[in-house]
């Protein structure tokens, strides 16, 4: 979800509403990738007769960084500018010749970031904005070995930013080329549609935009489609496919679970930080369209002038849309119940999405389906940007947590909170409290997931406090990417790139690896973690010392649960 103003920029319009080396193969290539060089000597290698691969549209070449082939801005579908705007997804256009993939493709047109505002979240963050255009149904790919007799996991990845704003690119942390040498795994991540152009719901206005609303999740559908008959090549198996994806990537997982024409394209699903238990409904979509088309000043028989309108005159209208349709809480997020506010997001439909994706229960379509799940620790409440932030008094607590929960409920969670946490100042204490809506639907996910006694559930939550700042940070949101991907140096400005970060990295990406390739995330590198129940709670600690604790947090969501 995209940025924020407590800290994590890249997340703002939540808070403006409210295994190891021992996995590789033992060959030359193998050994040259755990040592991060290639048999050239080189770093990297583009060359214009290596790391050539057939699709079904024709011949892409990428290039080889450390022992990794990597290959960027594949299309996987044609452009959707023009009248090909707000429609599904179509077969992208065949080539001729070889078509040079060495670097990211077009993003979906957002909103301006105001994180770079903010010298402290545009260190830690570093974030890629890309460039836009609508031509952006693009795919990037790494890989230890395309072609030959390779059939290895896929980790199939897709961003945050809400149904709104990012790219594949955006952070550092996205980067596949250490999780692809660490697991010997195929990684795969992309762009799509999002904010206007993926979810304006304009199915009202006639047969040929009945899937309007859902255009972004179409996109991931078709990019799935694109991977199972494409990726033998580039050294996958389109047979064990994990998909998985943080904050509002999380959400998009949610989304896919529940969508028939998505079955049978994964086998494993992750949702970090993202248990968006609903999305939008059709009236609620329709207001906002309606509303878009107020701002364009267009009548209900000027709708297909939509497809004609500029990029950037559509994109300002859709923004003064939202503002006039979603009204900021000041809240923290609850998601729970995020569907209908924030705004852009997929819409049950009865066709592309049949039901709620995990409300009142998980899709029975997916049952079968392991989920990973869990969150960090302080999320959206952290103290980037806020040099002050560990000042915060006793009295400037409770006013914030009165302006949550009413005066009637403020003492009784402080109080509890207090209880749980003796040794934490009054951010923390904030911090905390202001997260628990994102702890508390990640549960909420497991236990329905748990009740279809099918496919398990694992449940985590990702303590560790980096060092950057003094620490100031905390837990943030997206706090744990650098770990799944096994890109602690890479983002040393977000861990400090230390001994303590790499090893903890080295944990995480490997619970993450063997959950691609087998269903079960437990390896040799940390506690037996069981599959969740819901009277136990079973939840992996991630931190410099991994534990397994049992309901850790109970009394937290107890008093939680009984304010609703």
């Amino acid at each position: 979800m995209q940025k924020d103003n407590a800290g994590t920029d890249r997340r703002s319009w939540l808070i403006g509403i409210g295994a190891g080396a021992g996995l590789l193969t033992s060959n030359a290539d193998a050994a040259s990738r755990s040592t991060g060089t290639n048999r050239s000597g080189d770093t990297v290698v583009a060359s214009g007769s290596k790391d050539v691969v057939e699709t079904t549209a024709g011949k892409v070449r990428g290039y080889t960084r450390n022992g990794i082939q990597t290959f960027k801005g594949i299309p996987y579908a044609a452009p959707v500018s023009g009248k090909a705007r707000f429609m599904p997804p179509q077969k992208p256009a065949s080539w001729a010749g070889v078509r040079s993939s060495l670097y990211y493709g077009q993003v979906c047109p957002q909103g301006a970031r105001s994180g770079w505002k903010d010298d402290e979240n545009a260190f830690m963050f570093a974030c890629d904005d890309g460039q836009p255009g609508e031509d952006c149904l693009r795919i990037n790919i790494w890989t230890p070995q395309a072609g030959g007799n390779g059939r290895r996991p896929v980790m199939f990845w897709i961003h945050g930013g809400g149904y709104s704003a990012g790219s594949g690119q955006e952070l550092k942390s996205y980067d596949g080329e250490s999780l692809s040498r660490r697991g010997d795994v195929v990684v795969v991540s992309i762009n799509h549609r999002l904010n206007v152009f993926g979810h304006l719901n304009l199915a009202e206005f006639g047969e040929k935009y009945q899937s309007s609303g859902n255009a972004g999740m179409l996109d991931i559908v078709a990019a799935l489609e694109w991977v199972r008959d494409n990726i033998a090549n580039f050294g996958g198996d389109p047979g064990n496919l994990m998909i998985f994806g943080q904050s509002g990537g999380g959400g998009k997982v949610n989304t896919l679970m529940a969508m028939p024409s998505a079955k049978g394209l994964f086998h494993r699903a992750g949702v970090q930080s993202g248990s968006l238990l609903r999305v939008s409904t059709m009236d609620s979509s329709a207001k906002l369209a309606s509303a878009v088309l107020a701002e364009l000043n267009l009548g209900k028989s000027q709708v297909d002038e939509l497809q004609s309108v500029p990029v950037e005159r559509l994109a300002a209208a859709a923004d003064a849309a939202l503002r006039r349709v979603i009204t900021p809480t000041g809240r923290p997020p609850d998601f729970r119940n995020l569907g209908n506010q924030i705004g852009w997001a997929p819409v049950v439909d009865g066709k592309a999405l049949p039901t709620q994706p995990f409300d009142p229960v998980a899709p029975a379509i997916s049952a079968d389906v392991p989920l990973l799940v869990g969150n960090v620790l302080n999320e959206f409440v952290n103290g980037i940007g806020k040099p002050d932030c560990n000042a915060l008094s006793n009295d400037e607590l409770k006013t914030r947590v009165v302006g949550m929960f009413g005066p009637e409920q403020a003492d009784r969670v402080i109080d509890v909170y207090r209880r749980a946490h003796p040794k934490a100042i009054p951010f923390d204490l904030l911090s905390l409290i202001s997260a628990c809506s994102v702890r508390g639907s990640s549960i909420t996910q497991a236990e329905r997931k748990a009740k279809q006694a099918a496919g398990p559930a694992y449940l985590y939550w990702f303590t560790w406090q980096t060092p950057i700042l003094d620490g100031r940070p905390r837990a943030f949101h997206c706090s744990e990417l650098p770990f799944v991907f096994d890109n602690a140096e890479r983002c040393e400005t977000m861990t400090g790139g230390g001994a303590d970060a790499r090893a903890l990295g080295a944990k995480m990406s490997d619970a993450w690896i063997h959950f691609a390739r087998t269903g079960n995330p437990n390896h040799p590198g940390i506690p037996h973690w069981p599959v969740f129940d819901a009277e136990n709670v079973p939840t992996m600690i991630f931190d410099n010392e991994c534990s397994l604790k049992n309901n850790p947090d109970r009394a937290e969501r107890e008093v939680m649960n009984s304010i609703g």
